[in-house]
């Protein structure tokens, strides 16, 4: 399909234009937007060519999430639900995006979304956050600098892009407490136990460089002490992967990921005692009904009235 026929993919690079500029989302997110757009447009342009942004209408839709169910994925199983979702949550947000700015195009409303399976969710009880934290070697600094990647990440609920994303000069370590900037470019305020700013206290002293990232990479080219280069910050896949190779280390069995630290982290708050809205708010979540996924694992009075009725309690 040609941009001359539909006009669809200029319309869909003025969308990612608007993601990055006015909403303020990062790369990644403008990247996997303009994946998943481009993958429908390639798609419309092979079996509908000549398709009018008016013509996109729920009939067009269910074809195209016809296609996505049958479409391979990793080894060639099909995509996930979450997968397919993400492709539908996409072309709404452009749909109410051209709405906004007065494109003739259908309503977002009537496209519905894949009800992906709900999963599990995974975080540590004290026992194994405690295995994990102990887990890296403190005697060198790369050792120290994972120990303070895992404390910082368990004290602030921190996504794992926004701690890779920390540079030395915005923690305040007296404090306890710095600004991150999150999703859709909102601001909020993070905050360190004594014990997380123990350990980023003790991994600083040991740098010997400039590098203005806080957590840097010891692998591959050594960094020059005077250079603040941000190829030598650690990425978030970089702290995945440490977390994997803890996880083993330390023997457990659960596949605690940078997000199920944060898991933990709204977890570890609800259950010491601290309001749903609380937790909202350290979280970053826009919405109070995203941070409601955990209430059914921290819910006491559930608990109480299991352990007082259940007959196998007696």
């Amino acid at each position: 399909m040609s941009d001359k026929k539909t006009g669809l993919d200029d319309h869909i690079t003025e969308f990612l234009e608007h993601l990055e500029i006015e909403r303020g989302l990062s790369p990644l997110t403008v990247r996997n937007y303009d994946f998943w757009l481009r993958r429908f447009s390639g798609w419309l342009s092979l079996v509908s060519p000549g398709t009018k942004l008016t013509d996109i209408a729920p009939p067009l839709i269910r074809r195209f999430r016809v296609y996505l169910a049958r479409l391979p994925g990793r080894n060639r199983n099909p995509l996930s639900l979450t997968t397919q979702s993400y492709h539908v949550i996409a072309l709404r947000s452009f749909l109410r995006w051209c709405a906004k700015v007065d494109l003739p195009a259908p309503s977002p409303e009537k496209i519905d979304v894949p009800k992906a399976r709900s999963h599990s969710m995974v975080f540590l009880n004290q026992e194994q956050l405690g295995r994990l934290l102990s887990a890296p070697p403190t005697d060198n600094l790369q050792g120290l600098r994972d120990r303070a990647v895992m404390e910082t990440l368990f004290s602030t609920g921190l996504r794992v892009s926004e701690a890779a994303g920390l540079n030395r000069d915005q923690i305040d370590l007296n404090r306890r407490e710095f600004s991150v900037i999150g999703k859709g470019g909102r601001a909020r305020v993070v905050f360190l136990s004594v014990r997380a700013a123990d350990w980023l206290t003790r991994y600083l002293k040991q740098r010997r460089d400039h590098l203005a990232p806080l957590f840097i990479r010891f692998a591959g080219k050594k960094p020059d002490p005077s250079a603040r280069d941000e190829s030598f910050r650690l990425t978030p896949r970089s702290i995945e992967r440490m977390l994997t190779k803890y996880r083993k280390i330390s023997g457990l069995s659960v596949n605690i990921t940078p997000h199920g630290l944060r898991h933990t982290f709204a977890t570890d708050l609800l259950q010491g005692g601290a309001d749903l809205r609380e937790v909202q708010e350290l979280l970053g979540h826009k919405n109070v009904a995203t941070t409601q996924i955990y209430t059914h694992v921290t819910n006491r009075q559930l608990r109480e009235v299991h352990l007082r009725a259940h007959s196998g309690n007696k």
